[in-house]
């Protein structure tokens, strides 16, 4: 027998309840609800008076449901997120909000944001929020409407559409004065740098010289970088030669501030691909005429790569 309307906990308890439930810290909880600790605290205590029911096990420093609390959260989050769209969908369709996007930091630097400003002139209507980081992020909760992911080829996440893989060889800036990688004398007089930010075989220096038959050469130095737009900066600089994925540093090519360095024999070979995800089947007309961009531009560099 369902319990009548006016004996439901009011909206600011499950709201609390569900915020613990999906952190599982008090702490968390009260951040993403602007609340103090001991506010989410005392909503907690308040619905499990209300109920009659210990909704949490609390240990010293951590909380997980009850069994009972496990059967609530599975509605009232269901429920919530349901609010949390419906409300969303009503708001969005009132005011016009910016579209967020999220990915790597050198996708946004090298990749987006030079192709941006075409956007801008034909959608200035249009406000894009950009979230530059490296992390995994949840769209729904998070708030956000496109991400780009990184991955291999045959693991997208479910719904992803890719956009283009990575074509992968060594750069150095015409300052070095080195025009091919054919002999190793070059590697033994020279700095190289290197992406630590993926351990994949194709960002590995070693592998590399190991293709060419060149095991054990060691170079004059190595300079070593977690973020791969500040280790292009650096070969830019000409600190030393890099191996660059040619989706991102085509313009560098184009322009010679890079020049492409051939091998006797191919490196390792990528299999990953950048893709996008969407936070719905039902994105705004501002979000999908980005990502409607977004595939066409992408569509031009996979075509690109192609041809090399």
């Amino acid at each position: 027998m369902p319990t009548p309307l006016a004996r439901i906990p009011s909206l600011d308890l499950l709201r609390g309840f569900v915020a613990v439930g999906r952190r599982m810290s008090i702490t968390l909880a009260a951040q993403d609800l602007f609340l103090t600790q001991s506010a989410v605290s005392r909503q907690i205590h308040g619905l499990e008076s209300a109920l009659g029911i210990k909704l949490f096990e609390r240990a010293h420093r951590s909380i997980h449901l009850t069994p009972e609390g496990e059967r609530l959260f599975l509605s009232a989050d269901t429920a919530m997120q349901q609010l949390q769209d419906t409300i969303g969908a009503l708001q969005a369709s009132q005011a016009h909000h910016p579209v967020t996007l999220t990915a790597s930091i050198s996708f946004v630097g090298l990749w987006l944001l030079p192709r941006l400003p075409n956007f801008q002139q034909q959608h200035p209507e249009i406000e894009v929020r950009l979230s530059a980081n490296n992390n995994i992020v949840d769209l729904r909760h998070e708030g956000l409407d496109i991400a780009i992911r990184y991955c291999a080829g045959d693991n997208m996440p479910t719904g992803a559409r890719r956009l283009f893989g990575e074509t992968i060889f060594p750069v150095a800036h015409p300052s070095l004065g080195i025009t091919r990688l054919d002999d190793p004398s070059i590697i033994t007089r020279s700095v190289l740098l290197e992406f630590e930010g993926d351990h994949s075989p194709w960002w590995n220096w070693e592998s590399w010289l190991d293709t060419q038959g060149w095991s054990g050469v060691k170079p004059k130095g190595v300079i070593r970088f977690n973020l791969f737009d500040q280790m292009i900066h650096a070969t830019i600089a000409g600190q030393g030669i890099a191996l660059g994925r040619s989706q991102f540093i085509r313009p560098m090519l184009a322009d010679g501030r890079l020049v492409a360095l051939p091998t006797p024999r191919p490196g390792p070979k990528s299999n990953k691909v950048f893709c996008l995800l969407q936070r719905g089947p039902t994105p705004s007309k501002e979000t999908q005429a980005l990502i409607d961009w977004i595939v066409a531009e992408a569509r031009l560099t996979d075509e690109l790569q192609g041809n090399e």
